[in-house]
């Protein structure tokens, strides 16, 4: 269990009660606005990242080696969905841990990233194979590379 899950309640706790210590119900009644309209604050920031991702194909990104840049360990999943503006394809099977998610570009470059606990660990970039040559080693037109 992450201790981040423990110290937000206690924390909320701490600030009701030292707004009662401090200046009586009034107190009270500011901390609990306070944490309401923090509470909004990251209701209404999921709710406009989940907005503008339906809006986009599943799993699509518009440059992987873009996103592949950016990606850093430890960033949320809700973070990787505000960057690439998309649901990733979720490869792994539901309520498995690490959770395993995929984003392709029009190009077929994809990144596939592993979650633990909602936490980026690790990340794969992968790029499109080439396609095969027919015996050409120029393109008609140019001359031969020396």
């Amino acid at each position: 269990m992450s201790l981040q899950k423990i110290l937000i309640p206690i924390g909320a706790v701490a600030l009701v009660v030292a707004g009662y210590r401090g200046a009586g119900w009034g107190g009270v009644a500011f901390a609990v606005g306070a944490l309401m309209l923090w509470l909004m604050l990251h209701f209404t920031r999921l709710m406009t990242i989940l907005k503008r991702a339906a809006n986009m194909p599943l799993g699509y990104v518009g440059s992987a080696v873009m996103l592949q840049a950016k990606l850093k360990p430890k960033m949320t999943l809700m973070h990787v969905i505000a960057m690439t503006r998309s649901l990733g394809v979720q490869l792994s099977p539901p309520d498995t841990q690490p959770e395993q998610f995929r984003w392709t570009d029009p190009s077929d470059a994809s990144v596939t990233c592993d979650f633990l606990d909602g936490k980026l660990v690790r990340w794969e970039f992968r790029r499109p194979e080439p396609p095969v040559d027919a015996g050409l080693t120029t393109r008609p037109g140019l001359p031969p590379a020396p």
